[in-house]
């Protein structure tokens, strides 16, 4: 960074909004968003933006192609200053961000326009968040909202061992509250509606997750006297998991064990499901 860049930045205005206060992103509201939500971890978020070096020169803005721009928030699919400066912000708001190279584009730079070591500007208006779909053909029958991060990477899997702590809602009244141990692909033995069982594979150890469930993906929630295919919602957390030995990793011989295992739960299943389903007929 030239000296004229390290005088320029001495005289931004704005709050330092990184968790080190290192002035790495430096925010200043320019206009004040309404009501109290914040966009959350894997929300999907809706913004306009322009794009400006130290000495006003503009190197990008979504206004000029007249569209949109949406990114999944904290998955690192933008520099690291929006995914910590968007989180800050309100719908409507609009702010300024003054983001220090290792929060953008760092020593190498982007493209032609940014260059190595580049402190950047940027504009943001954002416009709206949803949550994440996890809906398998996409239709918004399963949208969560992280509101706490898990730890790692590793999720469950089909056949895994879990542990989870739920609580469902239906118009303001709590319907289901339990922490229950289940295996994977028999939650509806344990009551547990396909969304939710479908979500928690997304889940990593100790998130806290709020799912809107509709259509298809409450099925199960009829056994707790709710109309079936009625809006519901989870607040799941994953206490625990053990994950299933996938085939590629077993011997013969465990296939083989592993093969009989299932055939006999299969037939277990079956008789279970004829009960569990007359029960409610």
């Amino acid at each position: 960074m030239t000296a004229m860049e390290t005088n320029q930045q001495t005289t931004f205005k704005g709050e330092d909004i990184t968790s080190e206060k290192d002035g790495g992103i430096l925010k200043e509201i320019l206009k004040e968003g309404h009501g109290d939500e914040q966009p959350l971890p894997n929300d999907k978020v809706y913004v306009h933006y322009v794009g400006t070096l130290l000495d006003g020169t503009k190197f990008d803005s979504s206004r000029d192609r007249n569209q949109k721009f949406d990114f999944e928030l904290g998955k690192g699919s933008v520099i690291k200053a929006w995914d910590i400066g968007v989180a800050t912000m309100r719908r409507g708001e609009i702010c300024r961000l003054t983001c220090k190279p290792e929060y953008a584009y760092g020593e190498n730079g982007s493209g032609d326009k940014i260059g190595p070591n580049a402190t950047l500007i940027f504009e943001i208006e954002l416009f709206d968040f949803v949550g994440e779909d996890l809906s398998e053909k996409k239709d918004q029958s399963i949208m969560r909202r992280t509101l706490t991060k898990g730890e790692g990477w590793a999720k469950p899997n089909e056949g895994a061992t879990v542990e989870v702590m739920l609580k469902g809602t239906h118009k303001d009244q709590v319907f289901d509250e339990r922490t229950v141990s289940f295996t994977v692909g028999e939650g509806f033995l344990q009551n547990i509606p396909e969304g939710v069982e479908h979500a928690i594979t997304k889940m990593t150890k100790n998130e806290h997750a709020q799912l809107q469930l509709k259509s298809d993906a409450t099925t199960g929630v009829e056994k707790f006297n709710i109309p079936k295919n009625t809006p519901v919602q989870y607040d799941v957390t994953l206490l625990n998991f053990e994950k299933a030995k996938e085939s590629w990793s077993m011997n013969d011989v465990e296939k083989l064990e592993q093969s009989e295992i299932l055939k006999k739960r299969a037939a277990e299943l079956i008789t279970c499901f004829i009960e569990y389903e007359g029960l409610y007929q």
